[in-house]
C-alpha cells in the first residue's frame, strides 16, 4: 500500500503548480460541501475563539481556512519534485538570527504553531542552514500513512524525532549542535503535567516539555511566525526571544509563546489549523484548586 500511494503521489506532483491549485479548488468543494469535513469543531472553534465576529465572519474565515487547508494538501505533494529555486520564490525567510547561532556554537530551538505552511517551512529553513535539522512528530496509527509522510520529510535530510519517544531519540544529539523545530501547540496526551494558560478565550494545555529541554540546556528559543501573502507564497518571521533559556521564570517561555502565537491567529485566523480538536480536554476536569494560570 505504500508504494501505491508514494507513486500516486510522486505521479501529482509531477503537475504544475497551477494544475495542482486547481485540484485544490476540487478538493475544497469535497472537503467543505460534500463531506463537510470536521465543520462542527471549525465552527465552534472560531465561534468561541472569535465571540465578537459574526455569524458571516465566521462562515468567512472557514471557507478560507478549508482553502489553505487543501491547498497545504497539494502543496505538501508537490514537494517530492519542487526544485529548490521554486521554493525559494515562493518561500521567503531571513535566516540571519540561525546562522548568527551556529556561527556562536549554539543549538537552537524552533517554536512554531500549527500554521500554513508548515512543510515548506522546513524544508526552507533546512536547506538554508549548517545544522542537522531535528524535527518532532507524532507518529500516525495507519502504518503505510505514517511512512509515507516520514518519506516526504527525510528525502530531503529532515531527521525526525517521534514525539512518543523524545526523550531516547534526542539523546545522540545532545553533545552536537543541532537545529529542532517544534510545532508547540499540539493537544497534550496528558494534561496533569502540563502548562495551562487562557488561549483563545479558553483554559488550554500545552506541553512543558519544550520549555523544560531548554532551560535544562541553556538552549536558546526562536519563535516562527509564518503568514500566507497570496496563494503559493508565503513569508516566516524568526525571532531570539530567550538567548539563555536557564535564567528564565519557569512557564515564561511557554506564556511568551501562547502569547505570540494567538498574536498571530487574531491578525490572520485562516492559516492557523481549526480543524483539530484542541480543546477537548476542560480545564475543570484536570486541574483542581488551582490558579488560573499554571507555571
Amino acid at each position: 500500500m505504500y508504494y501505491i500511494l508514494l507513486a500516486i503521489c510522486y505521479g501529482i506532483s509531477l503537475l504544475p503548480l497551477r494544475v495542482l491549485y486547481l485540484l485544490s479548488d476540487f478538493l475544497y468543494l469535497l472537503v467543505y460541501y460534500v463531506f463537510g469535513y470536521r465543520k462542527k469543531v471549525v465552527f465552534e472553534n472560531l465561534r468561541q475563539a472569535f465571540p465578537d465576529k459574526s455569524e458571516a465572519e465566521i462562515s468567512s474565515i472557514a471557507r478560507k481556512y478549508y482553502r489553505n487547508l487543501t491547498d497545504m494538501m497539494v502543496e505538501t505533494i508537490k514537494l517530492l519534485t519542487m526544485r529548490k529555486s521554486t521554493l525559494k520564490k515562493r518561500f521567503i525567510c531571513d535566516l540571519t538570527v540561525l546562522k548568527d547561532l551556529y556561527a556562536r556554537g549554539k543549538s537552537c530551538q524552533m517554536h512554531l504553531g500549527h500554521n500554513f505552511n508548515w512543510e515548506w517551512a522546513n524544508l526552507y529553513c533546512m536547506q538554508g542552514v549548517s545544522y542537522p535539522f531535528l524535527v518532532v512528530y507524532m507518529p500516525l496509527t495507519n502504518k503505510s500513512a505514517d511512512r509515507l509522510f516520514r518519506h516526504f520529510r527525510e528525502r530531503a535530510g529532515s531527521i525526525l524525532l517521534p514525539a512518543n519517544d523524545m526523550g531516547n531519540s534526542i539523546k545522540p544529539w545532545l553533545d552536537k549542535q543541532y537545529l529542532i523545530a517544534l510545532v508547540a501547540d499540539q493537544n497534550p496526551g496528558n494534561p496533569r503535567s502540563c502548562f495551562w494558560y487562557p488561549f483563545l478565550n479558553k483554559m488550554t494545555p500545552f506541553y512543558k516539555g519544550p520549555e523544560m529541554s531548554a532551560r535544562r540546556h541553556n538552549i536558546p528559543v526562536v519563535f516562527v511566525d509564518i503568514r500566507k501573502t497570496k496563494r503559493g507564497y508565503y513569508h516566516a518571521e524568526l525571532k531570539l526571544m530567550f538567548e539563555e533559556p536557564s535564567k528564565e521564570p519557569i512557564g515564561k517561555i511557554t506564556e511568551t509563546f501562547v502569547n505570540y502565537l494567538e498574536k498571530n491567529i487574531h491578525e490572520q485566523p485562516e492559516v492557523w489549523v481549526w480543524s483539530h480538536r484542541r480543546w477537548k480536554h476542560k480545564y475543570e476536569d484536570w486541574v483542581k484548586d488551582e490558579p488560573k494560570t499554571i507555571s
